[in-house]
C-alpha cells in the first residue's frame, strides 16, 4: 500500500474482484489479499471480518455494476437492457455467477436487483402468477447460459488448438455435428444476434405473447 494511502473497507473489496479477476477465485485468500494491499492481516480483517463476509461484500459489488430496469421505458426495452448488462458484468468477473446464485449469504443488492425486475414485470401488467413465471424464464436463461459460456470458455482454454472439427470426432458418423460446429465457425453478419440475444429475443417475444393474451 502506498504511502498515506488509507485502507478502507471499498478499498479491500476492489483489490478482491480484481485478484479474482486476474487469477480466479481460488487464489483469493485473506493472506494474499493482505500482500496486495501491501497491508497486515489484521488490517484486512479490521474491514472484513472473514472470507465469507469478503466474498458477500464482492458479490455486492458485481451485481451493483448491473443495469436495473430504466423506468418510462418499454418492458421489453428495459428488461432486455438489463438481462444483456447482466450477462456483460458477469462475463467481465467470471468467478462470480456461481457465488451470485450459491454465495455464503444472501446478497442485498441481488435481493434488490431482482426486486427491481419483479417491479418492471408488474408494472407491464404481468399477473403475480405470470410474473413468477416470467422473472425465472429471463434468470435462468441469463445466469444458465452465463454459466455455460463461462465454462466452454474454460475448457477450450485448456484444449489444444484445433484446426478442423474432423481432428476431434468423425464427421461422417456425426453429419449433424459436422454441420453445427461450421456454423460456429463461419463469418457472422453484423445485424446477426448472437447465442445469448437470440435465446434472450425468444424469452422476451414469448412474454409479450402471454401479456397479449
Amino acid at each position: 500500500m502506498a504511502a498515506g494511502t488509507r485502507l478502507s473497507r471499498e478499498r479491500v473489496v476492489e483489490a478482491a474482484v480484481a485478484l479474482a479477476d486476474r487469477e480466479g477465485i481460488g487464489a483469493l485468500t485473506m493472506r494474499r489479499l493482505a500482500n496486495e494491499l501491501g497491508a497486515g492481516a489484521m488490517s484486512v480483517y479490521y474491514h472484513v471480518p472473514g472470507k465469507d463476509q469478503l466474498l458477500a461484500a464482492m458479490v455486492d459489488m458485481v451485481v451493483g455494476e448491473m443495469e436495473q430496469p430504466p423506468a418510462r421505458v418499454d418492458w421489453k426495452v428495459a428488461l432486455k437492457r438489463t438481462a444483456t448488462s447482466t450477462h456483460e458484468v458477469l462475463l467481465a468477473h467470471p468467478w462470480a455467477t456461481g457465488l451470485v446464485l450459491d454465495g455464503p449469504t444472501v446478497s442485498q443488492a441481488r435481493l434488490r436487483h431482482i426486486d427491481a425486475i419483479l417491479g418492471c414485470l408488474r408494472g407491464a401488467g404481468f399477473s403475480a402468477e405470470l410474473t413468477d413465471h416470467a422473472y425465472h424464464a429471463l434468470d435462468s436463461h441469463v445466469m444458465g447460459f452465463t454459466l455455460w459460456l463461462v465454462g466452454i470458455s474454460a475448457g477450450l482454454e485448456r484444449m489444444a488448438p484445433v484446426a478442423d472439427f474432423s481432428d476431434i470426432f468423425d464427421v461422417d458418423a456425426l453429419p449433424h455435428l459436422a454441420e453445427h460446429a461450421r456454423q460456429h465457425q463461419r463469418q457472422r453478419g453484423p445485424d446477426e444476434p448472437g447465442e445469448f440475444e437470440f435465446g434472450l429475443d425468444l424469452v422476451l417475444n414469448g412474454l409479450e405473447r402471454l401479456l397479449g393474451r
